[in-house]
């Protein structure tokens, strides 16, 4: 089940968890403007910085978490896993990584999207969480694979990890080239299943999420919900890249999702 309120959706996988709390929040009920209307909170974009600060602050205001308690990191479709632990301050360096894995309560793990998908993920036994940025690259290189292993090592086991796939692009909207399905088919001929003939001839429609539920499948994650949502289409309510591009926009604004443990 997915629950919404304004600005924020949380699933409920992770809503039955204990100690945690979690959300997706969408582009709306910020102080950001034209392109970037109005909960943009990537500081990565040409918005005024404050008025990003001060996005960040309304949207983690709702989880009843601070504005220092925000761990991110510099996204750059990797597949590398950063451990946030007691090392960690509001001042640390921010790591060129695209996903987070922690056993500290009260730290919120931040993910930034604009058609990419994030991942939130806790183990509530081990007290063990995890957030991810996840496009088709890192989806593809590995990066939920190993986000899992970083969460294994700390004492998480996969089989009790509840995973929440939030707002991304969705197939419908996701047409890529003759080209792109080639890696996919090479790593798994079963990845046939993910992709539909487009409109244009020898394109196809991507399934990035469904993509992500079968890749944590694979790794013993089963609780997996998704979010029944479209970056892509959904102009008033999400950020996208793609529909930016298309539109001739110098850039666009980014969505944060968050996971934290409670203290």
């Amino acid at each position: 089940m997915t629950t919404m309120q304004p600005g924020m959706i949380t699933l409920s996988t992770l809503n039955e968890v204990l100690r945690i709390r979690h959300g997706f929040f969408t582009r709306e009920g910020g102080s950001s403007e034209g392109i970037y209307a109005s909960l943009n909170c990537g500081l990565a974009t040409g918005d005024d910085p404050a008025k990003v600060a001060s996005n960040r602050a309304r949207a983690l205001a709702l989880l009843d978490v601070e504005p220092q308690s925000l761990a991110t990191v510099q996204q750059q479709h990797t597949t590398d896993v950063v451990v946030i632990d007691e090392n960690w301050t509001p001042d640390s360096p921010i790591p060129v990584a695209d996903a987070m894995v922690t056993t500290r309560a009260g730290i919120a793990l931040g993910i930034l999207t604009a058609d990419c998908a994030p991942v939130l993920l806790a183990d509530p036994r081990a007290n063990i969480i995890g957030a991810v940025h996840a496009g088709w690259r890192g989806a593809l290189g590995g990066v939920l694979d190993n986000t899992v292993a970083a969460m294994v090592k700390l004492g998480a086991k996969p089989a009790r990890i509840a995973a929440a796939v939030g707002p991304c692009i969705a197939h419908r909207s996701y047409e890529v080239g003759p080209e792109f399905p080639a890696p996919f088919l090479a790593e798994d001929p079963d990845n046939h299943f993910f992709f539909a003939p487009a409109v244009r001839q020898g394109h196809f429609y991507f399934d990035l999420p469904g993509f992500i539920a079968r890749r944590l499948a694979k790794l013993s994650v089963i609780d997996v919900a998704r979010t029944p949502c479209d970056t892509y289409r959904e102009e008033g309510r999400f950020f996208s890249y793609r529909r930016s591009v298309l539109k001739g926009e110098k850039d666009f604004g980014r969505s944060l999702s968050v996971i934290v443990l409670e203290r």
